[in-house]
């Protein structure tokens, strides 16, 4: 059968139409679906519907599937924990797998410093928990963040978040206290730039932000993605964390790398903050860590994550045994399949397959990324840069329709990401790049 015959099927079936009924009378309107069809069983790359119909899965779950759905370890490792004990509230009764998991990442994340982890059960949670820490123990209060952030949907985070809609919007009041630099946004600078003559201005702002909006002895700490997940997939200049780091040191800011979507091999290495070379006070980590188990972790330096006294953090769920197990196995495998050759070879073919699409369609205005974690920002016109963002909707349209689960990003709309299993066959990848540039070029010639 042909991929064009083939094409044609896909969409929701009647069983997925039947359960998009019972959904719409029964699920908040305010929780959206990007895909109009229901999952029946998913594994490796592959995802099939519950009338049948199978995909090739680009999105992986916003990025927490980076070694494939269903991966047989991790699947295993569940089953055992569940065997044996399911839930004590580790502030109860303590259990092996969570402190396993702490010694594991306090060795993971740079730095040769001592430090301590604490697990929670979200992204948004850890990042919380870091705006905690950091104010005890700074005894500050400000927080800082950049444009184009995102940092999750409760009050605190959805104030450090950039993106307005649909995030932040009818939302407010938002919480007191957070400020917002520009982001290193070298496609759009804010400063009208360009790297690298521009000397990193972009960091180097800080100082006089600290100057001119808020004074250093009032901020307690710095929060940014090494990759810029929601924003865009913006990759800063490998430099900038340096500089930026530098200034927080130099005025007492804790420096929290939030890597929810760019850890865990995403961008070749264990963490993106590898990339950058530098040793973050707190690094917030989730997604990925279990495999698609919810749980997430704060892991930094000792005497910041020892600011807070006995009770005064952690969680009825925090640190579950089913994702601390899985957590566990998702570590093991990375080492044993080496997950972090992978990731760079498949970020590799990935990157040379976009450079050639980047270069022979005009509604792209970028390629770019770090790794496996790679977009396409789509434009209107290359000189003036306006975002294309009805052509990239209608483009990951065209996209599900042929067969390929493949998801939005960016400010405005206009970005393509990519967050493909990291060990995906080539024969998968190549499929499925195959789809995304018939589609984009069915959108630009019909445009």
């Amino acid at each position: 059968m042909s991929e064009k015959k083939q094409a044609k099927q896909f969409g929701p079936g009647l069983r997925s139409e039947e359960l998009a009924r019972l959904r719409s009378e029964n699920v908040a309107g305010g929780i959206s679906s990007v895909m109009p069809v229901f999952v029946r069983e998913a594994h490796g790359a592959k995802l099939i519907d519950v009338d049948g119909n199978e995909y090739l899965d680009f999105a992986g779950g916003i990025g927490v599937v980076n070694f494939g759905h269903g991966h047989p370890a991790v699947v295993e490792a569940i089953k055992q924990q569940a065997d044996n004990y399911l839930h004590t509230c580790f502030m109860v009764v303590a259990y092996e797998p969570y402190v396993r998991l702490a010694e594991k990442l306090n060795r993971l994340v740079p730095g040769e410093y001592p430090k301590k982890t604490a697990l929670f059960n979200s992204g948004a949670e850890a990042v919380e928990n870091a705006v905690k820490l950091s104010r005890r123990y700074t005894k500050k209060t400000g927080i800082i963040s950049l444009e184009c952030a995102f940092h999750g949907r409760t009050l605190m985070t959805m104030s450090l978040t950039s993106k307005v809609k649909p995030y932040k919007y009818g939302f407010g009041p938002f919480a007191p206290e957070v400020y917002k630099i520009p982001a290193p946004y070298c496609f759009r600078c804010r400063f009208g730039l360009e790297y690298p003559s521009c000397e990193l201005h972009c960091a180097r702002y800080l100082e006089q932000f600290l100057a001119v909006e808020c004074a250093p002895d009032t901020v307690a700490a710095l929060i940014a993605e090494p990759v810029q997940g929601e924003g865009g997939f913006i990759v800063p200049p490998q430099d900038y964390f340096k500089v930026l780091h530098e200034i927080c040191k130099k005025h007492n800011i804790v420096l929290i790398m939030d890597e929810i979507q760019s850890g865990f091999y995403r961008t070749g290495g264990p963490l993106a903050s590898h990339y950058y070379s530098i040793d973050p006070d707190l690094v917030t980590m989730a997604k990925s860590l279990a495999g698609g188990v919810p749980i997430s972790a704060l892991t930094g330096r000792a005497e910041v994550m020892d600011a807070a006294g006995p009770g005064e953090i952690g969680g009825t769920y925090g640190g579950n045994p089913l994702g601390c197990a899985a957590a566990l196995a998702v570590l093991e495998t990375a080492e044993k399949e080496s997950l972090a050759a992978k990731a760079e070879e498949t970020g590799k073919r990935t990157a040379q397959r976009l450079d050639r699409i980047a270069e022979k369609y005009a509604l792209v205005g970028e390629h770019r990324g770090l790794g496996a974690m790679r977009a396409l920002e789509l434009v209107k016109d290359r000189k003036t840069k306006e975002p294309a963002a009805d052509e990239a909707k209608a483009i990951v349209k065209r996209c599900h329709e042929k067969g390929l689960i493949i998801i939005t990003a960016g400010v405005f709309g206009n970005v393509i990401r990519f967050l493909m299993p990291v060990n995906i066959s080539e024969e998968e990848l190549n499929r499925g790049l195959d789809i995304l540039e018939e589609a984009i070029a069915e959108e630009q010639g019909g445009s």
